[in-house]
C-alpha cells in the first residue's frame, strides 16, 4: 500500500495497493480540515487515523512551492498545511518521497496546470472509481492517484517490498 498526495487545504490522498505489477485504487480522501476561513487547519487527528487504519508503508508527496502571485498569507497557510502532513506522516512511520510538480505531470503528458486533465485522465485509467472524481472540484483527487502513480512508476524503492526503508526516509524523486 502507498499514497500519492497533492499537498493543500483543497488537496487530497489517495491510497493505491500495489500487486504483481497492477495498482489498484483502494481509497481517496480529501485533506481532512477543521476550522474555517483564516483559522483552517489540517484536522491531523483524522489524517492519522484513515492513515493508521489503511498502513501504508510510502507516501509520495509533491514538493511544496511557493505559486506566482500568491500572497503571503496564503502561502503561509500552504506551508503549515504541508508541515502538518510531512508530520502526520512521519509520526506514523510511512517513509516519503518527494515529488517534483513538473515531473509527474510531463510523466502523464498534462499541460501547465491543467486541472481537469488530471481528473479525466484518472477517469479514464480506473472507471470503476469515477464516484471519486464526480465533481470538477475533486481535481485534488485526481492529482493524489497521478502522483501516486508517477511513485510507483519510477520509484526504484518499491521494486520489491524487501528494498522499501523500515522507517521514514525523505528523498526527492528524479
Amino acid at each position: 500500500m502507498i499514497i500519492g498526495i497533492d499537498p493543500g487545504l483543497s488537496g487530497a490522498l489517495a491510497l493505491l495497493e500495489v500487486a504483481n505489477g497492477d495498482t489498484a485504487l483502494i481509497d481517496v480522501m480529501d485533506v481532512p480540515i477543521i476550522g474555517s476561513g483564516a483559522k483552517q487547519s489540517v484536522d491531523v487527528i483524522q489524517l492519522q487515523e484513515w492513515l493508521l487504519r489503511h498502513g501504508p508503508r510510502h507516501a509520495f508527496l509533491e514538493r511544496a512551492q511557493a505559486m506566482p502571485k500568491q500572497g503571503a498569507s496564503s502561502g503561509f497557510k500552504y506551508g503549515r498545511t504541508v508541515g502538518a502532513l510531512e508530520a502526520v506522516l512521519t509520526a506514523s512511520a510511512i517513509a516519503i518521497t518527494m515529488v517534483e510538480p513538473s515531473k509527474w505531470k510531463r510523466h502523464f503528458h498534462l499541460q501547465g496546470a491543467d486541472k481537469e486533465g488530471a481528473r479525466g485522465l484518472v477517469i479514464r485509467l480506473y472507471p470503476g472509481a469515477h464516484h471519486f472524481f464526480a465533481r470538477k472540484k475533486d481535481h485534488g483527487r485526481a492529482e493524489a492517484v497521478l502522483i501516486g502513480l508517477y511513485g510507483t512508476q519510477t520509484s526504484r524503492q518499491l521494486s520489491t517490498p524487501a528494498e522499501m526503508p523500515p522507517s521514514p526516509v525523505t528523498e526527492m524523486v528524479t
